[in-house]
C-alpha cells in the first residue's frame, strides 16, 4: 500500500536522492544504498510516475461526462468549461499514458528475469524476498497487516461514498 506494511514496501523507503540515482545508473551502487533489496532508483520513479498518472486519471474520470453513455459521479458539480477537458484527458491521454507505463513495468520486469536473472513477480506477490546477506529484513507483522486492511476498507468506503453521488 506504500503507507504501512513491510519497511522495503513503504514509500518512505524508496525515495531517493539525485546522488544515490546516478549511483544506479553507472552501476556503482553502495552497500548502504540497498538497491538490490526493494525498489530501484528507477522502479521507484516508475512508481511514483504511475500512481501520479492513475491519481490523474481517477480525478478526471470523477468529472467526465461523454454525454452519452457515462458520467462521472461529480460532474454535476462543475460547469462544463470544467468537465470538458477533464473529459479530453480521460478519454485520450491519461488512458494511453497508463497503458504505456503498463507496459514500460511489464517490459522492466521481463528484462530484470531475462538480464539480470532476478525474479521481481514472486516476491510481490507473496510478500518475501530472500535478501542478501547484511540486509536488514522488514518488520511485518500482524498489526501492520491489520492497519493496512483497515486502510484499504477505509479506501473502498470512500470511493463507494465518491460513487453514491453520482446519483
Amino acid at each position: 500500500m506504500g503507507l504501512v506494511g513491510g519497511h522495503w514496501s513503504r514509500f518512505a523507503s524508496f525515495v531517493y536522492g539525485p546522488g544515490s540515482l546516478k549511483r544506479y545508473l553507472q552501476g556503482a551502487s553502495r552497500p548502504d544504498d540497498h538497491h538490490e533489496v526493494g525498489h530501484s532508483p528507477l522502479g521507484a520513479l516508475s512508481v511514483f510516475a504511475l500512481l501520479a498518472l492513475l491519481a490523474a486519471q481517477v480525478g478526471s474520470g470523477l468529472f467526465a461526462d461523454d454525454e452519452i453513455a457515462s458520467s462521472g459521479p461529480l460532474v454535476r458539480f462543475v460547469s462544463g468549461a470544467t468537465s470538458s477537458p477533464a473529459t479530453g484527458w480521460h478519454k485520450n491521454w491519461g488512458q494511453w499514458l497508463i497503458l504505456a507505463m503498463v507496459a514500460l513495468h511489464v517490459l522492466a520486469i521481463v528484462l530484470y528475469r531475462v538480464k539480470r536473472g532476478r525474479d521481481l513477480v514472486t516476491p510481490m506477490i507473496v510478500g518475501d524476498k530472500l535478501l542478501p546477506a547484511g540486509e536488514p529484513a522488514a518488520r511485518d507483522t500482524l498489526a501492520t497487516r491489520a492497519l493496512a486492511l483497515l486502510l484499504l476498507g477505509m479506501c473502498a468506503a470512500l470511493a463507494a461514498w465518491v460513487a453514491s453521488l453520482g446519483g
